[in-house]
């Protein structure tokens, strides 16, 4: 095999440690570094004095970071690699033996790099994780309140539409300080505007749904839950700010353009812009793409039969947030992607529909980035066109079976 690199080095990559092999057509020197900055330093010495050309590593859970945070910046044409890309023949299997597997396949252009996004980009991405992880973590708050309120016989979930909005609150609060809520109470707060004219229930049974058996042990639990939510929010708030901006202007544009698509808020077109970036070049076909966010369906045939087709592993992040988006995509009535759903899940089911739909809009952001266009909705007839003509064969050959034959005159009036 022809040489790619004169010098290149593969780092097996650990929490404490790392073994890097330096490789050169006459020799090849394996050192062992720790995995602090000043460690990493050193290691970079060693590189630019041995004037290695590239380097390899692992993408080992988030332990590759730092180093290629540090390899980056200086000129040592660093690449994350995938772990399932190189793994080695089955035998002996040490640190050592795993950074010369590393530098040797490297040395001979057998690795091909994984996507890595520039410094500011990766920040990006860091933000909107965390935004999404404090988003579960309200959710989970929610629903505890919602339990803590079922145990104490409240049953204000099907009162009122929303227990944390403003006239949930102000019957929480009503809650936990332990007074009666009765025709008085109500009226009070209707006077004050604390709760809304317009609630799901009437003031009857809202008074009735109010009347549960709290304890003080359970009342401090609500405060301590509702604190917790309110925290979260302004939390999640602060990072909305610190996203919108931390954004540039081309990718304020990108954001802007994936908006048009059902399904997809602003909070989810500016995650899939901080995964994917908005320079589509990098991906050559909206296949490249949607396979790397694993949504496309798995190649598993042998002996000519196609066995199981299980979706292939992606960058979880976006694929999470395209299946959230196309459970409100396919909601839309007379839209592209509500037809698409229907169509699917009749004969595939409602899960591998939804995964067709998060696939379709993958692709569709790929086209609207790449071309720079807006969105414009295919139509819920769009199915109905394209398979205008083979319907109309299909009836005629069905009219034909029950011995019905169409005159040459009344066929040419058939719009094919």
């Amino acid at each position: 095999m022809e040489r790619l690199y004169a010098v290149c080095c593969g780092i097996d990559v650990h929490k404490k440690i790392l073994v890097a092999c330096l490789r050169t057509k006459q020799s090849t020197e394996i050192r062992s570094f720790g995995a602090s900055t000043q460690d990493l330093l050193d290691l970079v010495d060693w590189l630019t004095a041995n004037q290695c050309e590239a380097v390899a590593m692992e993408s080992t859970a988030s332990y590759w970071k730092p180093v290629f945070n540090i390899l980056e910046g200086c000129d040592l044409n660093p690449m994350v690699v995938n772990a399932q890309h190189m793994k080695q023949v089955p035998g002996r299997k040490t640190d050592v033996k795993d950074a010369e597997w590393i530098s040797d396949l490297l040395m001979n252009g057998l690795l091909k790099p994984s996507f890595i996004p520039n410094r500011r980009q990766r920040e990006l991405r860091e933000l909107c994780r965390y935004r999404k992880s404090l988003i579960v973590d309200l959710g989970a708050e929610k629903n505890r309140l919602q339990k803590m309120l079922e145990g104490a016989n409240i049953k204000l979930s099907g009162t009122i539409s929303d227990i944390n909005g403003k006239s949930g609150k102000a019957l929480l609060d009503y809650i936990v300080s332990g007074e009666i809520f009765d025709d008085e109470a109500y009226e009070r707060l209707l006077a004050e505007k604390l709760i809304s004219k317009r609630l799901k229930a009437p003031k009857k049974q809202l008074i009735k749904d109010m009347q549960g058996c709290i304890s003080p042990i359970q009342a401090k639990m609500i405060k301590v839950i509702r604190t917790h939510i309110s925290e979260l929010e302004a939390h999640i708030k602060e990072l909305n700010d610190d996203i919108s901006n931390h954004l540039n202007e081309e990718e304020e544009n990108a954001v802007e353009l994936i908006k048009d698509i059902p399904g997809i808020s602003d909070t989810s077109a500016q995650t899939i812009v901080s995964i994917i970036g908005t320079d589509m070049s990098r991906f050559p076909t909206s296949g490249a793409l949607c396979s790397w966010g694993g949504l496309c369906p798995g190649n598993h045939e042998s002996a000519g039969k196609r066995k199981n087709g299980r979706t292939n592993k992606g960058n979880k992040l976006l694929r999470s947030t395209l299946v959230v988006c196309a459970h409100s995509a396919v909601l839309k009535k007379d839209s592209y992607f509500g037809e698409m759903y229907k169509r699917i899940a009749s004969h595939r089911g409602r899960k591998r529909a939804i995964v067709a739909v998060a696939h379709a809009i993958l692709q569709i952001i790929w086209q609207l980035l790449k071309k720079n266009e807006r969105y414009e909705d295919l139509g819920s007839d769009y199915f109905e066109k394209k398979n205008h003509k083979n319907k109309l064969v299909s009836t005629l050959k069905k009219l034909e079976n029950f011995g019905i034959t169409l005159m040459p005159e009344q066929l040419a009036q058939v719009a094919f």
